[in-house]
């Protein structure tokens, strides 16, 4: 059994290997085309995946899944639009492939140019989510490389359904089959085996899912890693802090979209406007069904709300929890989030510009926010079409990965014939 599936993710690895150089001769109006023809053909399958989903969400459903994860899973008419939107972003973008970084001559005449290549092979390891299937398989192609995809077994069906909707409009117009492979097997054996004995196929492997899957893949893949462990944001809410802009922020960037990496798990709030603003945030938020975990100097403006306890700060709670502590200055909101946070996403309102540069300047994470929600932590509302993940590592990529962050660059140079001394 394990021969056989060794010899299945090895094929699949082959099969990428080789077609690494076609993808990255086929020419930009090709890929803009053959992707524009993707978003159609899911489009044009929507039935299709809706019903594969709901054999998904009912599985998921018996096995007692979260109501997050439920949420992360599930599609409807609305979110597949999203993904076939996201598709037709992708296409119309600039090709990342090709672009020259940089450029300059030296003194022996020599010209250097930086350019921009694709990765190679990117196997990408994810769950719940089924859009992942087209988002990184789009962006992948739209970057030149090929893809393996390991979906999770609770998106199974949603995640076939996709995949081959969305093959059916590359391969019609010129995109090799095996550009983008989704491994047939759920057999766990399978993330094992890309994570420690496809060195030779895989370049970079890319995680997206929960922490212990993220943590497990950067503790065991024998391949460069881009990923993040937690999305743990922070909204800070400054002394100068209007109240209904705070309201507003907060109730969305918490209650949005409770399970994914950019929603806001803990708000400081400076102790100047606790007794003007925590009784009206608090209040939306527990209107809202978001339960309140509060520090002592915020209980009693908080009504209805817990006690916070210390394990609560630096908790990704994907779910409507949120954790809220006062804070004597924005340098102890700033020592705070060094403290706690993951590196993902954190926000300040004010109406400071100065607060908001000194904010931005002393916290090193991948996406700092002034007077935003930390919702907008997405790829697709930042303009890149769709995203793999937040990378909050420091090397190659931070922030949203999208297509031009899956290059690479090699240098160009060109001479008359000089030689070292």
């Amino acid at each position: 059994m394990e021969a056989e599936l060794k010899k299945l993710i090895f094929q699949i690895g082959n099969d990428a290997k080789s077609v690494v150089q076609k993808l990255a001769r086929i020419d930009s109006a090709t890929k803009k085309r053959a992707i524009k023809a993707a978003a159609m053909t899911i489009k044009a399958a929507t039935s299709e995946i809706i019903s594969a989903n709901l054999l998904d969400l009912e599985n998921a459903k018996q096995k007692g899944l979260s109501e997050s994860n439920i949420d992360r899973l599930m599609l409807n008419k609305e979110r597949i639009n999203s993904i076939i939107s996201s598709l037709e972003t992708i296409a119309d973008m600039d090709d990342p492939v090709g672009k020259t970084l940089d450029a300059w001559d030296r003194p022996n005449g020599m010209k250097i140019s930086k350019v921009t290549v694709p990765l190679g092979v990117i196997g990408i390891i994810y769950e719940s989510r089924p859009n992942v299937t087209a988002d990184a398989g789009i962006l992948c192609l739209k970057s030149g490389n090929a893809v393996i995809l390991r979906g999770g077994s609770e998106a199974v069906h949603s995640n076939q359904a996709i995949h081959i909707a969305m093959m059916k409009g590359l391969v019609e117009n010129g995109i090799p089959e095996k550009s983008i492979q989704l491994i047939p097997t759920q057999d766990r054996s399978a993330v094992e085996m890309m994570l420690k004995e496809m060195v030779s196929f895989i370049d970079v492997i890319i995680p997206r899912g929960g922490k212990s899957l993220i943590a497990s893949v950067q503790e065991n893949a024998r391949v460069p890693v881009m990923g993040h462990l937690e999305g743990i944001c922070h909204t800070y809410v400054h002394s100068d802090a209007e109240l209904e802009m705070s309201i507003s922020i907060i109730l969305n960037a918490k209650m949005r979209r409770t399970g994914i990496c950019g929603a806001t798990e803990t708000v400081l709030i400076h102790q100047d406007v606790i007794a003007s603003h925590v009784p009206a945030i608090t209040q939306a938020l527990m209107e809202a069904g978001c339960e309140v975990r509060a520090d002592e100097k915020i209980a009693p403006f908080a009504t209805g709300c817990q006690i916070a306890s210390e394990s609560d700060w630096g908790k990704e709670f994907l779910s409507p929890i949120i954790a809220i502590k006062s804070v004597d200055s924005i340098e102890e909101a700033i020592d705070h989030i060094c403290q706690f946070g993951s590196g993902h996403t954190e926000c300040i309102i004010s109406s400071s510009i100065e607060c908001a540069e000194l904010f931005f300047n002393n916290i090193d994470s991948a996406i700092l926010m002034h007077n935003v929600s930390t919702q907008f932590a997405d790829g697709g509302e930042f303009g890149l079409g769709a995203e793999i993940g937040i990378a909050t590592g420091k090397i190659h990529a931070r922030g949203p990965v999208g297509a031009a962050q899956l290059v690479s660059y090699k240098y160009q140079i060109s001479g008359s014939g000089q030689i070292r001394p």
